[in-house]
């Protein structure tokens, strides 16, 4: 099984990446998030609601699909305006690597899960190779870079909140109906501003191409995670998702042309290493 949930994770890392290369690379960032998902809402909605209702959750149940629908909201809002200050080689690591962190060592301390030695190490690997891939700078300069910098960190930790959140919520809910869970509250999220747009149909019309792989990407890339971590443990299969900082990484700097290509390059190759280590020692 932990084969079976290793490649779904390595999986969505890399679909993960590229939706948010093409999220950077769009003019309108808010709709882009905001059309992609929008199929998938409507798609998923009626087998979801039937599947809530049937399932006579407690009220502590439908709590958590509060917190999931809310925290999912704040992440579609940050993540726009992370992406419109930001290179993407530099603010994705950030996003990912807070969540690298902080998730494994939750699942540890407080679910009731385990993490070896060398599973320790592979982690400790991730985060130092994310932490030189972003570029943080402590100069003169570094209040320049402050803003996406601690943009991205607030990312992060709504991804590590929902993450938790929805293991806990899968108890209860298929990973299908999560998904929707998921893709409603950042919909709803960023609506509001999306609908205040001038020229929306235009804008849609003339990027259905993009808008069309991201609509297949993004719910993909949550869906294959949810399978993962409905059989594995949180602590084991989250840091592997970060193979996506790897891919991120490239595709700034291959395909978007961000700076700093060699050190981030390098770091990105640590990362691969410590996720290796915790994909085959970490239990």
């Amino acid at each position: 099984m932990i084969i079976a949930a290793v490649l779904l994770v390595i999986c969505s890392g890399l679909t993960h990446a590229v939706w948010n290369l093409f999220a950077k690379k769009s003019e309108e960032k808010g709709l882009f998030l905001w059309a992609i998902l929008v199929p998938s809402v409507l798609l998923l909605l009626p087998s979801s609601v039937w599947e809530i209702a049937a399932a006579s959750l407690s009220l502590e149940g439908y709590m958590l699909i509060a917190l999931s629908l809310g925290l999912q909201a704040a992440y579609g809002l940050l993540l726009t305006e992370t992406y419109k200050h930001g290179d993407l080689s530099q603010v994705y690591p950030i996003m990912r690597g807070t969540s690298t962190l902080l998730i494994p060592a939750i699942g540890v301390f407080f679910l009731g899960e385990s993490l070896s030695g060398w599973g320790w190490l592979g982690l400790f690997c991730i985060i130092a190779g994310i932490f030189i891939m972003s570029g943080w700078t402590f100069g003169a300069g570094a209040a320049v870079e402050l803003k996406p910098v601690l943009l991205a960190f607030s990312v992060g930790l709504c991804t590590t909140s929902y993450v938790l959140v929805d293991k806990l919520n899968l108890q209860h809910l298929s990973p299908l109906t999560l998904l929707e869970v998921a893709n409603v509250g950042f919909v709803l999220g960023i609506t509001k501003p999306v609908l205040k747009m001038d020229r929306l149909k235009e804008k849609l019309a003339a990027n259905w191409k993009w808008i069309a792989i991201g609509a297949v990407l993004n719910p993909g890339s949550y869906l294959l995670f949810l399978y993962a971590m409905s059989i594995s443990p949180v602590s084991h299969i989250s840091p592997i998702r970060e193979i996506g900082v790897v891919f991120g990484t490239l595709l700034g700097i291959f395909v978007l042309k961000e700076a700093q290509g060699l050190k981030r390059v390098i770091s990105s190759a640590i990362v691969a290493l410590g996720i290796m280590i915790v994909a085959g020692f970490g239990a």
